[in-house]
């Protein structure tokens, strides 16, 4: 292995700036231009108290992955931990759930572009439509092959161009709050009883904002730091670090722009009520209302660089969980070669920007695809803190740079909120994801049981055993949005609300738990995890100006006390 250069052919050139803006450029995306107005029809005033939510929701299972970044430094982490824990059948599913949702996002933030620029080329959505015309349709797929070509460059081309361009975007959203918080003057929009006080959909409105309206969707972006892992020169310091700022920052600026939101908006956009508030380019609208011209015209400006910044860094994640998928040996070694002159994993680019144009032909506008990505990547996060308890209970002494305290109390925390997330998104979205991840399951095993033995990684009895947990979770989730409350999801729900709200959030919540403690249950070790935490220690004694002592609670300059201990 040479300096710089996994011997897996991808480099490891990534500094914690670097990673930090992967993140924070992946969750300051078009979650920001829309998700207010969408959550705030949704709950009404009270959505303030959604992006808390799903914000805190993110940071705890994004605490859990920095543990697992720190320990285990991998390319497409969420396609990694699992096969260490639980084998080739459980490893699929969460790496190929990760990369359908993955693969959707450069299509989404494509949309959000051609959206916004239809203010100034009507031809792309005729009569702002939220559905795009042929030409819009069209600029969404150059823009997707854009972002193939970006990152075809390679990691570093990809890590500098990405750190400008969010350096950039971060700009703008911190100006709207700041520019709005003396503008706006409808501040009573807050608690007014004419549009039903400050929670006209009461907490069910908030919960089902969470799922549904882009809140979620807009912090997903954490775990690019740690899909890059395997191209970080320190990984083991930087990750950990890269992930609490950007999920910490995000909270905070999120929380304010839905305030600053509620308290602009004319009483005429309410003349209908929350539920009626339909904007097709939210903030710039807002701005032009408030007779602050030179704001729309940098928000429309601004909605081109902040979707398109983030679809960039998607494209970037979606390869790296194929080369993942690869490096498994699920897929063959072709998802794993990489350009000989810039490391770039090219057939995985590739695929995953053929994936993102396919997202589309079925889901031609924002709103209607941000609560399938939302659910589908909630639940590929889900095994992040099941991974970590198999780990803690396996490897208790291995070498933990940042060690997440109070694990046992988090862990099944996360596992729990990420389950209700689930539920929250409803039967109409659920049961699509669902239905995806198992047909992809189901064709997988056939090519597997078809292939030459050594070709691929083979589907045996301890796999099965190990993945019964989650085709049993799988089984509960779909039962649940179909016969739970009808108050979640969207008007064509279909659920049968044979469980009364709000005992179906506490019977979610409790047997979410079950599955948690049985997923842990069922990991175990194996040949692989030993060979990557060897791995993962010479790395790290390599490593430049890293000192083994060192971890995220002791760093004061992180503001983080508390929140992880150095070593095992």
């Amino acid at each position: 292995m040479t300096s710089g250069q996994q011997g897996n052919g991808l480099r490891r050139v990534m500094n914690r700036l670097d990673l930090t803006m992967a993140g924070l450029g992946a969750i300051i995306g078009s979650g920001w231009l829309f998700g207010a107005m969408v959550a705030s029809s949704m709950a009404g005033p009270a959505s303030i108290f959604g992006w808390l939510i799903g914000g805190i929701a993110v940071l705890l299972i994004g605490l859990v992955y920095a543990e697992l970044a720190g320990m285990l430094p991998e390319a497409g982490g969420i396609a990694r931990y699992p096969h260490f824990t639980h084998g080739s059948l459980t490893g699929w599913m969460m790496g190929w759930g990760a990369f359908l949702s993955y693969s959707s996002v450069p299509a989404i933030e494509a949309e959000a572009v051609t959206q916004y620029a239809s203010h100034y080329l009507p031809a792309l959505a005729p009569k702002g439509h939220a559905l795009v015309s042929p030409a819009g349709m069209a600029l969404n797929i150059v823009l997707v092959v854009v972002f193939f070509g970006i990152n075809s460059l390679g990691v570093k081309v990809f890590a500098k161009t990405n750190t400008t361009v969010t350096l950039i975007k971060a700009i703008m959203p911190t100006a709207t709050v700041i520019v709005l918080l003396f503008a706006a003057h409808n501040w009573g929009n807050i608690t007014s009883h004419a549009t039903g006080g400050f929670a006209p959909f009461g907490v069910a409105g908030v919960l089902k904002a969470v799922g549904l309206s882009g809140i979620v969707f807009s912090f997903l972006g954490f775990r690019q730091a740690v899909d890059l892992a395997g191209e970080a020169k320190n990984p083991q310091r930087d990750v950990p670090k890269a992930i609490i700022g950007a999920v910490g920052f995000a909270i905070v600026l999120y929380a304010l722009l839905e305030l600053v939101f509620v308290a602009a908006l004319p009483h005429s956009d309410l003349a209908n009520g929350w539920a009626k508030l339909s904007l097709s380019a939210p903030f710039a609208q807002l701005a032009s209302a408030l007779s602050l011209g030179w704001l729309a015209i940098l928000l429309y400006a601004d909605a081109v660089i902040s979707p398109a910044g983030t679809g960039n860094g998607y494209t970037a994640s979606s390869a790296r969980v194929l080369y993942a998928l690869g490096n498994n040996r699920y897929l063959p070694k072709v998802f794993t070669s990489t350009n000989s002159a810039n490391g770039a994993p090219l057939v995985s680019l590739a695929f995953g920007a053929l994936f993102s144009i396919l997202y589309l032909l079925p889901f031609p506008s924002w709103a209607t695809l941000v609560g399938v990505i939302s659910a589908s990547t909630v639940f590929t996060y889900i095994i992040g803190p099941i991974s970590a308890g198999v780990l803690r209970r396996t490897h208790p002494n291995a070498k933990r740079p940042f060690r997440l305290g109070g694990m046992e109390i988090i862990g099944p925390a996360a596992f729990m909120i990420g389950s209700l997330i689930i539920y929250w998104t409803g039967w109409k979205t659920d049961w699509k994801l669902v239905v995806a991840i198992l047909g992809g399951t189901i064709v997988w095993a056939i090519a597997n049981a078809g292939a030459k033995a050594g070709t691929i990684h083979k589907i045996d009895a301890a796999s099965i055993a190990s993945s019964a947990w989650l085709f049993g979770y799988l089984i509960f989730m779909l039962a649940a949005t179909y016969f739970g409350s009808a108050r979640f999801g969207s008007p064509y729900n279909h659920s049968k609300g044979l469980i009364h709200y709000p005992f179906d959030l506490i019977a979610v919540a409790l047997i979410s738990l079950a599955f948690y403690y049985w997923g842990v249950a069922s990991g175990r070790a194996t040949p692989e995890t030993e060979a990557a935490l060897q791995e993962a220690l010479s790395l790290e004694a390599t490593a430049p100006s890293f000192s083994p002592a060192h971890s995220l609670a002791s760093d004061k300059s992180a503001g983080t006390e508390g929140l992880g201990t150095a070593g095992a």
